[in-house]
């Protein structure tokens, strides 16, 4: 029976590590396509930085990546930069790759 148990452990401990990595695979890569649109729009500084923590935040209003993409869609829209949504959706596959590799290599 403690085989058993330690496996089950084992494996739990895997899900919780496996799922807080994606968590701050998905943070990560919302805060560099905050970076990306902030650079599109023309923020620099503490106004790019301001921005990428609120694409962070947009994440939390739904699950998925709609919100976010929502968010960084109709907010390059307000500032007259015209990026089409596949551009953008593309962008956020990219970065979670980037984000992923770097989540992992900090370990």
């Amino acid at each position: 029976m403690s085989g058993f148990e330690d496996r089950k452990k084992g494996q739990e401990a895997k899900f919780a590590l496996d799922a807080e990595l994606l968590f701050k695979a998905e943070a990560r890569r919302n805060k560099l396509l905050g970076i990306w649109a902030a650079e599109l729009m023309g923020l620099t500084g503490d106004e790019a930085s301001a921005y990428a923590a609120e694409v962070v935040a947009a994440d939390f209003a739904k699950p998925g990546d709609s919100d976010v993409f929502e968010k960084v869609s109709s907010d390059l829209k307000a500032k007259g930069v015209a990026v089409d949504d596949a551009a953008i959706r593309s962008k956020m596959d990219q970065l979670a790759e980037v984000a992923r590799e770097q989540v992992v290599a900090e370990g």
